[in-house]
C-alpha cells in the first residue's frame, strides 16, 4: 500500500495560460434538498474554484433556494426540468448525491424513485464521469456502478452498498467488482482502482464536522473533469485532508466546512 503525498499534484492538470472558458472542465452538479441545501452549497463552492463552468440540478421543492443563490453566487448555472439529458452531453464529470432528498414535501419516503433515478443516469451514461456521495450512495446498485465511477463513502455506507466490512483491503477489492475507484473515508482514507490501493493521511478530527464530505465530493468530482479518476480521486482527498490540517494547526477544531473550502485555494497555492 503506497501513502499518498504532494507529488500527486505534479500529476493534476493545471490550466494553459491560451486556454479558453470551458477548456478547463464542465462539471454538472445533482444533489440538494429542501432539507439539505448546505450540501448542494457546499459542493458548487469548492467545485466552482477549479472548473470553468458549474451545472446545477436540484429538486423541485429546492428552486426557491437556487433562486436566492443567484442573487449571491454566480458561480453557476440552474439546470431546469428537461434540460438534464442535454446538460449531460456538455459536461466532463457528474457529481451526485450530496444532500438528495431522502423524503418530499410531505415526509413520505422516496427512495425507490430515487435509486431509480440515480440508476437510469448511471445506466444510461457510462462514457460519463460520476462522483458518487452521499445519498446516492444509499439507492445504488453495485451492479449499476461502471468503471468512469468515483464512489465516496464512509465506513457504514460502505457497508450497505458493497456488503463488506469497511477496510483497506475491502476498498481494493470493492474497486475491482465494478472496475472504477473507490475512496473509503475515515482517519486514513483507503482508495483503490481495484489494481493499487492507496492510503491518505492528511485530515484530522475537526472533520468530522457535517459538510467536509461534501467539499471532497466537489473537489474529486472538478478535479475528474480534466484528470483521470484514479489522479482525481488521490489528490482530492490529499488536498481536502490538508485543508483541514492547515486549519487544525491556527485554530484547532474551530473551523467548519465552509473554512475548509477556503483553506483549499490556500494549499493549492503553496503546493502548485
Amino acid at each position: 500500500m503506497q501513502t499518498i503525498d504532494a507529488s500527486i499534484l505534479t500529476q493534476v492538470h493545471k490550466p494553459e495560460a491560451e486556454s479558453h472558458k470551458g477548456q478547463n472542465g464542465r462539471v454538472l452538479v445533482i444533489a440538494g434538498s429542501q432539507k439539505y441545501h448546505g450540501a448542494l452549497l457546499l459542493c458548487i463552492q469548492a467545485v466552482s474554484r477549479i472548473v470553468d463552468m458549474v451545472y446545477v440540478s436540484t429538486t423541485e421543492n429546492n428552486w426557491s433556494l437556487i433562486e436566492a443563490l443567484k442573487s449571491d453566487i454566480a458561480t453557476f448555472i440552474s439546470v431546469k426540468p428537461g434540460e438534464l439529458e442535454k446538460t449531460i452531453q456538455l459536461v466532463d464529470s457528474i457529481i451526485i448525491g450530496p444532500g438528495l432528498e431522502t423524503t418530499n414535501g410531505a415526509g413520505e419516503e422516496v427512495i425507490e424513485e430515487n435509486r431509480a433515478f440515480v440508476h437510469d443516469l448511471l445506466k444510461k451514461h457510462p462514457d460519463k464521469k460520476f462522483v458518487v456521495d452521499a445519498t446516492a450512495l444509499w439507492h445504488v446498485n453495485p451492479d449499476c456502478l461502471h468503471e468512469n465511477c468515483i464512489v465516496t463513502p464512509h465506513s457504514r455506507e460502505f457497508e450497505e452498498v458493497f456488503k463488506m466490512t469497511p477496510s483497506a483491503e475491502a476498498t481494493q477489492k470493492a474497486a475491482e467488482s465494478f472496475g472504477g475507484v473507490v475512496v473509503l473515508k475515515g482517519k486514513s482514507d483507503f482508495i483503490s482502482d481495484g489494481k493499487k490501493l492507496y492510503e491518505n493521511t492528511t485530515g484530522n478530527v475537526g472533520m468530522t464536522k457535517g459538510g467536509t464530505g461534501d467539499v471532497l465530493a466537489g473537489i474529486i468530482g472538478a478535479l475528474a473533469a480534466t484528470n483521470g479518476n484514479l489522479t482525481a480521486a488521490l489528490a482530492g482527498a490529499y488536498l481536502n485532508g490538508l485543508a483541514g490540517d492547515t486549519l487544525f494547526q491556527k485554530v484547532g477544531t474551530f473551523y467548519n466546512a465552509e473554512d475548509l473550502v477556503g483553506a483549499v485555494g490556500e494549499v493549492w497555492k503553496n503546493l502548485t
